[in-house]
C-alpha cells in the first residue's frame, strides 16, 4: 500500500476509528473478544444473584456475597432466561425451551471461562496473519477461527446441557444452582480428579499450549479451513477441560466463583509447562470426592 492509502485525515474521528480498525484486525479480535467475555460474565453474574435472592439462608457458597450485590433491572428475555435456567429441571411442560436456555448457559460458561485461555491461540494465529499480510498474502480473519473454536465449545454445550438434565432430575431439588451431593457428586469430582493424571489430558494440554506448529502447517487462505483449524483448536482445548466442567455439578453449576476458579486454573495451566498444576489439581479433586463420599455416607 501506499502512504496515501493510509492516510485518513480527510476522515472524521469516527471514520478514522473505524480505518484504523479495519487495518489491525488484531486489536479489532481484541475488543470483540474481551467484550463478549464481558457480557458472558455479567449474564452469568446476574444469573446468580436471581438465583442466590431464591435460596434460604445457608444456601450455595457465595450466596451470602450475592444477595448484598445490587439487582439490576433486565430486559424481559433475560429474566425468562434465568427462569428456564434456575427452574427444576426438567421443568414440564417446557422442557425443550428449558433445554436450550441451558446448552446457551453453558456456552456463555465457556465463553466466560475458557476463551480466556484460548488467548496464546488467537495471538499466535494473528502474528502469522501479520507476517503474512507483510508479504501481501491473503489472510483469513482471526475472528473464523475464533468462531470455529466456539462451535466446538457450542457441540459441548448441547452434551453438558443433555446432563445437567440428566443429573438433576433426579437430585433432591432438581434446581440447577444446587450443588449435586452424595454419589452423584462425588463420581463428577472422581472422574474429573483421575483424567487430570490421564495421558489423553496431558497430549491435548501439548497441543494447547504449542498451537504454533499446528496453526502453521495447516494454514490457509479459505474462510471454510480456517474455521475447521478453530473447530480443532476447540476440540483440545475440550480435552483439556471438560473434566473440569464437572466439577460445576459438584459445586452447582451456575457457581460463578467456583467457574472463575476454574477458568484462571485453565488459563494458568496452558501458560506453564510440566504435570505439575494438573497433578496437584488432580490429587485435591479425589481427596474432595472421597470426603464427600464419607460425609453423604
Amino acid at each position: 500500500m501506499t502512504g496515501q492509502e493510509h492516510d485518513f485525515s480527510h476522515l472524521d474521528r469516527a471514520g478514522r476509528a473505524t480505518a484504523g480498525l479495519a487495518r489491525s484486525p488484531r486489536l479489532a479480535v481484541t475488543l470483540i473478544i474481551s467484550a463478549g467475555i464481558m457480557l458472558a460474565w455479567f449474564i452469568l453474574a446476574a444469573m446468580a444473584i436471581r438465583g442466590a435472592e431464591g435460596r434460604l439462608a445457608g444456601g450455595a457458597p457465595g450466596d451470602a456475597l450475592l444477595k448484598d450485590l445490587p439487582r439490576l433491572p433486565l430486559p424481559y428475555f433475560l429474566d425468562r432466561f434465568f427462569a428456564l435456567c434456575l427452574a427444576p429441571a426438567p421443568l414440564a411442560g417446557s422442557a425443550g425451551v428449558q433445554a436450550l436456555a441451558l446448552i446457551l448457559m453453558w456456552f456463555l460458561m465457556a465463553v466466560a471461562a475458557m476463551l480466556p485461555s484460548a488467548a496464546p491461540m488467537i495471538r499466535t494465529y494473528c502474528e502469522i496473519a501479520d507476517t503474512a499480510r507483510i508479504k501481501r498474502e491473503p489472510v483469513v480473519h482471526p475472528l473464523v477461527l475464533v468462531a470455529g473454536y466456539l462451535a466446538t465449545w457450542l457441540a459441548a454445550s448441547v452434551v453438558f446441557a443433555a446432563l445437567t438434565l440428566t443429573i438433576y432430575a433426579f437430585a433432591a431439588s432438581g434446581q440447577v444452582l444446587d450443588p449435586v451431593v452424595g454419589f452423584a457428586g462425588a463420581a463428577a469430582l472422581a472422574v474429573a480428579g483421575l483424567y487430570q493424571f490421564s495421558g489423553l489430558k496431558q497430549a491435548c494440554l501439548k497441543k494447547c499450549r504449542n498451537p504454533f506448529s499446528i496453526l502453521f502447517a495447516n494454514w490457509s487462505a479459505k474462510p471454510g479451513r480456517i474455521f475447521r483449524l478453530g473447530m480443532e483448536q476447540g476440540v483440545w482445548c475440550l480435552g483439556c477441560c471438560w473434566a473440569l466442567m464437572l466439577v460445576m455439578f459438584a459445586v452447582g453449576a451456575m457457581n460463578i466463583f467456583w467457574m472463575a476458579l476454574i477458568g484462571l486454573f485453565t488459563l494458568i495451566e496452558k501458560q506453564t509447562t510440566g504435570r505439575v498444576a494438573s497433578q496437584a489439581a488432580g490429587a485435591i479433586l479425589l481427596v474432595w470426592a472421597a470426603a464427600l463420599l464419607l460425609v453423604s455416607a
